[in-house]
């Protein structure tokens, strides 16, 4: 990363891509494109943790418009800033998808949802706390922890969908219905279809179209109820504490806390990348201003009824496709999520959404989370080390109560609230694993088990018999000493 402009002087603010002001009209447009392509990722995650906690739809309404509400004053926190608060970049925060699967651990463990926004402060204020170390604790989450614990996070929401698909309530008499399966069906051809057409702007908002284009065909085939849709307030400011007042559990917040670690890593990351997609100078205490704005946000969210808060990289890209740079028209989009969480009829729009069409959604989604983590994998160096291993042992011990729930119902209560949750599980596994291979090295040999062997490159004598002094190899092409091509014969010369 570049952190030296020759033609942008230190402490000149003015000069700087992300500080370019449009007119007001373009600012809300570009701010409005932004909340169209986060919206489908941001109500997710209330939608899959009120339904854990068994709340009805006016309810999981109310968390939804919490969401949109905290996510909107956390964005405009970050992309505006205060002192010490903010990294002042093309930001877009809400809830993070690294707690759902935690979350609903602690729920599914009889803590409720006062629980979770119990652990989501006490965890948040820790993440604020180290914030100033975080430079020296982000070196034990290279690529081959955060990867696999994304990849992870993406596996672990894979069952939510299947649910959804299937109609969400197993006692349902319909639960797997044929009709069920095959409007989730539906909609997945449809966000398929959608991100295949030739328009960029309707690609990006392939899933977002997709459920609404879901919703009407389930409409029209009596499978949608928005009966409820007018019942309760139409404005409606977040109450505090609405659902009674947060618990705290030591067992949760400590889960929690590997969350916020993972999110502060996440976020990290996504500033370092929208900093060069801008152009624009990234140093330790811009970073230091962005993490601490995530972790106040998500400290002060369970108050409005929300959770961890965090940047959205899909936005990240989004700016980097559009190459609108201005943190402003960002923040244009953090008033845009403030005004629909102050509209809680449209969290009961969106809660009366049918779940298998949120299941064939969430295929994709949950899938695209996923191929995220498997993309940052891609990026790691496999050849004489132990990252492989410790990839699949991270992996395949947090799949263990994905595979079977049950797994750790005689553990003790602590133990198996942290890891009851695949992304804790896998994070913990993952970081250790990590620490013990790639910094603790006395007594590592190469290619240390039947893991990696033949991962490092082998060169028979054969081979080398075949070459002359002075030959290499140059873009695909052998060329001898005297700069002459070397005809290669492939098996069908032969």
């Amino acid at each position: 990363m570049n952190t030296k402009k020759k033609t942008r002087p230190a402490g000149s603010p003015s000069t700087r891509p992300e500080d370019q002001r449009l007119s007001i009209g373009s600012s809300f447009a570009y701010g409005f494109q932004h909340v169209l392509t986060m919206y489908g990722g941001i109500i997710a995650p209330p939608l899959i943790i009120g339904a854990a906690a068994g709340m009805s739809s006016q309810d999981i309404g109310l968390l939804i418009a919490a969401c949109l509400f905290v996510g909107g004053l956390a964005t405009i926190l970050q992309t505006v800033g205060i002192p010490f608060f903010g990294s002042q970049l093309p930001l877009v925060q809400g809830v993070s998808f690294a707690g759902v699967s935690t979350m609903v651990a602690i729920v599914n463990g009889g803590g409720g949802i006062q629980a979770v926004f119990g652990s989501v402060i006490v965890a948040s204020l820790i993440g604020l706390a180290i914030t100033p170390l975080f430079a020296k604790i982000i070196r034990f989450f290279p690529p081959v922890v955060t990867g696999t614990v994304i990849t992870t996070i993406g596996l672990t929401l894979m069952p939510v969908a299947a649910n959804w698909a299937m109609g969400g309530n197993a006692k349902a008499d319909n639960y797997g219905s044929v009709a069920n399966i095959g409007l989730a069906a539906a909609t997945t051809a449809v966000v398929l279809l959608l991100s295949k057409v030739g328009n960029a702007a309707i690609s990006r908002l392939s899933i977002l179209l997709a459920m609404i284009i879901g919703t009407v065909i389930a409409a029209v085939t009596g499978m949608a109820d928005f009966s409820k849709v007018g019942q309760g307030d139409i404005v409606a400011f977040p109450t505090p504490f609405a659902f009674g007042m947060p618990t705290f559990e030591i067992a949760s917040i400590v889960s929690m806390l590997i969350v916020i670690l993972v999110t502060l890593t996440e976020t990290s990351a996504d500033i370092i990348a929208v900093g060069e997609i801008v152009d624009t100078k990234v140093d330790s205490k811009r970073i230091g201003n962005g993490l601490r704005a995530d972790m106040l946000s998500s400290a002060i969210s369970p108050i409005f009824n929300s959770f961890t808060q965090s940047a959205f990289a899909q936005n990240v890209g989004l700016v980097a496709i559009t190459g609108v740079k201005s943190r402003f028209v960002v923040s244009a989009g953090g008033l845009i999520l403030v005004i629909l969480g102050l509209l809680p009829v449209l969290g009961r729009v969106v809660a009366a959404v049918p779940t298998p069409v949120l299941g064939g959604a969430g295929v994709v989604l949950f899938g695209t989370v996923a191929a995220s983590g498997i993309r940052t994998l891609a990026k790691v160096e496999y050849r004489n080390n132990m990252n492989l291993i410790v990839v699949a042992a991270s992996i395949g011990f947090g799949m263990i109560p994905i595979a079977a729930p049950k797994f750790y119902d005689h553990f003790p209560s602590w133990f198996s609230t942290i890891f009851h949750s695949g992304i804790s599980s896998a994070a913990v596994m993952a970081i250790l694993l990590n620490v013990l291979f790639n910094h603790f090295k006395k007594g590592n040999s190469d290619n240390q088990s039947v893991f990696v062997a033949g991962t490092a490159r082998v060169v028979t004598e054969a081979d080398l018999a075949c070459l002359a002094h002075g030959d290499r190899f140059e873009n695909g092409k052998l060329i001898d000493a005297d700069g002459n091509e070397v005809p290669i014969k492939t098996s069908a010369d032969h």
